[in-house]
């Protein structure tokens, strides 16, 4: 079985996803199933249909998280030190063309968030910082070409 590195927050917001889809979502849905079949024909009942395909959303990402649950390998970032980008680490670039700054985390594929600054291990950017240090300079492809990025910090918090 395949282990996903990830961080003790990502894997309790999934949790928490998990358990949210068991305890409140699921036992909506069939509510909303019974529903729509009490009204009749389910040949041409939108309700039931919309219904039943909101359950097979909700059921395909149980089983979607539970799979990604059972196998995460948390990394505690706060254990790891160095000057070395590496998985969990904070890290503070600044665009060489705009001179705009930004910080992000480096987390697994399934807690990155873009929004909250949590950047995926496998995304371009990500894998560019990997095993670089303050000071150094990285090229990541772009679709309006290669972006340059300077490495101003990394933390491990």
């Amino acid at each position: 079985m395949q282990k996903f590195p990830m961080t003790a927050p990502g894997l309790r917001r999934l949790e928490d996803e998990l358990r949210n889809l068991k305890s409140v979502e699921r036992p909506s849905v069939i509510r909303a199933i019974a529903e729509a079949r009490s009204h009749g024909d389910l040949s041409e009942n939108a309700e039931y249909d919309a219904a039943r395909d909101r359950q097979s959303f909700i059921e395909g990402r149980i089983q979607e998280l539970e799979d990604v649950v059972s196998s995460a390998e948390v990394i505690d970032p706060s254990s790891l030190s160095g000057d070395n980008v590496k998985f969990g680490a904070h890290v503070r670039v600044v665009d060489e063309e705009t001179d705009k700054e930004a910080t992000y985390q480096i987390v697994g594929v399934h807690e990155a968030d873009i929004k909250h600054q949590r950047l995926s291990i496998s995304s371009p950017l990500a894998k560019a910082l990997i095993g670089k240090k303050i000071g150094d300079t990285i090229s990541v492809p772009a679709p309006a070409g290669d972006r340059s990025y300077g490495i101003l910090d990394v933390k491990f918090i």
